[in-house]
């Protein structure tokens, strides 16, 4: 059971949050095929029982179908069940979305896998708000721009925040506040301990430890001595301890935002005015981060799927909204060609990134100076008043 929501909202030294994709390989294949909606499908393994489950909506779940079970055992436990095969190149596509908006909140984002992530937000406050209030506009933001649901946990450290997202899937959000820690913890079961495995919680349970308060009600040192050394790191689990930092796995390789469109749009001005907003949002990241683009890649999907990219090499690196928004069109009107197709899709993506501050220019573009400092206060005052102020300010000709 989740935690009652404080009176008064909590107060995070550190904020760690916990966002898991619900039953994503599934979900995308619905969110592509709306059909499939309300059935469940199963991904991975074949209707003739060939094959490994590798994720199941939580329609066949109710069935006792999950990840990592026989293909012949799913279609035993359901039979109507709709078995496809993985698009894993699809999948990590809409995992780059879903871990573009992570960046646009914080830098500090610790991949688990295609499907779930930790994030630091310690340091965001005066930028996004309170640490329930980022979870929540990620989640939003997840629902709104990509389609898919997902639960997030917010709690001090990131075993509470993983314990948090798990406890109301799918689509949950709980938070844990600090001092609340024991008290949930107290109540559940041991094998909610990280670490607690079959075996081990086979034994504890043996030995009449069903509960994460059966463990703490007995003497430590007992406890190390029948259970060995790493049940140390457990107790300090079990009353909610947890140090280890979100640790990014590498450096960005690139800076991207894209959108699906609920119906495809064939208007141009529609499609250069959602791509400009695109930009924005791509040059925003860049000088958070304190990165400048040499490459901008556009991509466009049709109604029937294909996609197509089109790159361009800047003559100088930049993060200026202005001149990516300038490039981008050009990339789109060449997509498009001349008579114009409809897309369900159009994406911008920044890459070959480095720091900005390289060989100074001896005769630097006035104009483009400005611009470079009007961008960065409008950023300050964005995050300070929302990310759609300042839009509607006037800009270069051709931007």
């Amino acid at each position: 059971m989740a935690p009652a929501a404080p009176l008064t909202p909590p107060i995070f030294d550190r904020a760690i949050l916990h966002v898991d994709m619900d039953a994503f390989y599934a979900s995308v294949e619905v969110l592509d095929d709306p059909s499939l909606r309300g059935r469940p499908v199963i991904v991975g393994g074949t209707p003739e029982g060939r094959g490994v489950v590798a994720a199941a909506s939580y329609e066949a779940r109710r069935f006792g179908v999950h990840s990592a079970m026989s293909a012949a055992r799913a279609v035993r436990l359901c039979p109507d069940g709709v078995f496809l095969r993985g698009r894993m190149d699809r999948y990590a596509e809409v995992s780059a979305a879903v871990f573009a908006i992570f960046a646009d909140f914080t830098p500090l984002v610790e991949p688990l896998s295609i499907d779930e992530a930790f994030l630091d937000v310690s340091g965001c406050g005066r930028l996004f708000g309170a640490p329930p209030e980022i979870g929540r506009r990620i989640r939003e933001r997840i629902r709104d721009e990509i389609g898919l649901v997902a639960s997030v946990g917010v709690a001090p450290n990131k075993f509470l925040a993983k314990l948090a997202s798990d406890l109301e899937k799918p689509d949950g959000f709980v938070v844990i506040a600090p001092g609340t820690e024991r008290e949930l913890l107290a109540g559940l079961p041991v094998r909610r301990l990280w670490g607690v495995g079959k075996v081990l919680g086979g034994r504890l349970e043996a030995d009449g430890i069903r509960l994460v308060a059966d463990l703490l009600a007995r003497p430590r040192a007992q406890l190390i001595r029948t259970y060995g050394d790493h049940m140390a790191q457990l107790l300090e689990l079990a009353v909610g301890h947890d140090e280890r930092p979100v640790i990014p796995s590498h450096a960005a390789k690139s800076i991207g935002n894209e959108t699906t469109f609920g119906e495809d749009v064939a208007d141009g001005e529609q499609l250069v005015g959602i791509l400009h907003h695109l930009c924005d949002k791509v040059a925003r990241r860049l000088r958070a981060h304190d990165f400048v683009a040499s490459t901008l890649t556009l991509k466009a999907r049709y109604p029937d799927f294909t996609t197509h990219t089109r790159s361009v090499t800047l003559p100088e690196p930049t993060d200026s909204d202005t001149e990516i928004r300038a490039q981008a069109r050009d990339l789109l009107e060449r997509a498009l060609g001349r008579r114009g197709r409809p897309l369900r899709l159009i994406g911008i993506t920044a890459s070959n990134l480095g720091r900005p501050g390289g060989q100074p220019e001896l005769f630097p573009d006035p104009q483009r100076v400005r611009q470079r400092d009007l961008d960065r206060v409008l950023d300050g005052v964005r995050d300070r008043f929302g990310a759609k102020l300042g839009r509607g300010l006037p800009r270069r000709p051709g931007s």
